[in-house]
């Protein structure tokens, strides 16, 4: 059977290690993991070094432009984990050139297109797999002073809603200890 769960919350809450025991769980060493970060500097180089060392050998990894990951998972069975949704849609923004542009006609297609893709890549797991999705939670944030913050938040905020709506078990994750908004939890690890 198919399920859909969302793991949200802020920067180093303990949404993605709690998404990855929960695909240990599920899948045990046949995990498939969608990778969303892209190495820019040493720093993120460094992020992603340790989550890859925190990951099972056994789980593949899959990785590529955001817009490529659809089509990449489509019709993947078993645990399926992709970290993070927030990532995918921070390159997909900043890809996009009218992304920090002042024509609201051009940014509403823009999100649109986003939006779209999105709804794409929520359908494309096999009818079979566990689809495991984590994100950041950007509504308790300041509004940003920027522009292209303050659009990188909003389209955020509706991507959350659109997976939100979508997924059978929403848990929202604070200091490691997750709230369950929606659904029945998948078979979770002990905390």
């Amino acid at each position: 059977m198919s399920s859909l769960t969302l793991f949200l919350g802020g920067m180093r809450s303990g949404k993605s290690h709690l998404a990855q025991m929960t695909a240990e769980r599920l899948g045990g060493s046949t995990v498939t993991y969608v990778a969303t970060a892209d190495v820019k500097d040493a720093e993120m180089a460094a992020r992603i070094a340790l989550h890859r060392a925190a990951r099972p050998e056994t789980w593949q990894t899959l990785e590529g432009a955001p817009e490529e990951i659809p089509e990449k998972i489509r019709g993947i069975r078993g645990v399926l984990l992709l970290d993070c949704l927030t990532l995918w849609l921070s390159r997909l923004l900043l890809a996009d050139p009218s992304a920090d542009g002042e024509d609201p006609a051009a940014w509403n297609a823009a999100e649109k297109r986003i939006l779209d893709l999105l709804e794409h890549l929520l359908d494309a797991p096999a009818r079979s797999a566990h689809f495991l999705v984590v994100s950041n939670e950007v509504g308790h944030a300041p509004i940003p002073l920027y522009h292209l913050g303050r659009r990188f938040v909003d389209l955020q905020g509706r991507a959350n809603q659109v997976a939100a709506a979508r997924a059978d078990a929403v848990a929202f994750v604070v200091a490691g200890i997750p709230q369950w908004l929606k659904g029945t939890p998948p078979d979770m690890p002990d905390l």
